[in-house]
């Protein structure tokens, strides 16, 4: 089938190929762990003869199939940031809005106390300076029944 050897250099003669004898199945006793493993049958061995005259011997392979895409959200992510974003910013605007809300009640509200402060102490005042007294511009001291106004004696 091949040529004989006729004075050729050594990478022009002729290559005897061996066909691999297929190994037995092992015998499992516990089912192993999926992982990736050998086909349980040895490919054919292809050989091919080149115009040179020297023949290539292997196994076929199967081309690698490559992974799937990870499939792309619906949304870009730039979207998604601009959108929290302006959620964030208008957060940000109503708090401040009720900060302000709040401030001014405050505001208001001690106004109120400060005026009602002053409407309660200024009541009082006006109740020591105009109230109806018959003791006005002395001292009044009782003593056993007898009233002593300004140094006199009354009884």
């Amino acid at each position: 089938m091949y040529p004989e050897h006729l004075g050729r250099a050594p990478a022009e003669r002729a290559v005897t190929v061996h066909q691999p004898a297929p190994m037995p199945p092992a015998v499992v006793v516990q089912p192993a762990p999926m992982a990736p493993m050998q086909p349980g049958t040895v490919p054919a061995v292809a050989s091919i003869v080149l115009p040179n005259g020297r023949i290539v011997t292997g196994y076929a392979i199967s081309p690698v199939q490559p992974e799937p895409l990870a499939a792309k959200p619906a949304v870009s992510r730039a979207a998604v940031n601009v959108a929290l974003g302006g959620v964030g910013f208008l957060a940000v605007c109503g708090g401040l809005l009720l900060l302000t809300s709040f401030i001014a009640a405050l505001t208001a509200f001690i106004t109120q106390l400060i005026t009602l402060a002053a409407v309660i102490f200024g009541g009082w005042i006006a109740v020591q300076i105009f109230g109806t007294s018959g003791h006005r511009g002395g001292t009044t001291v009782n003593i056993r029944k007898a009233v002593i106004k300004r140094n006199h004696f009354h009884t």
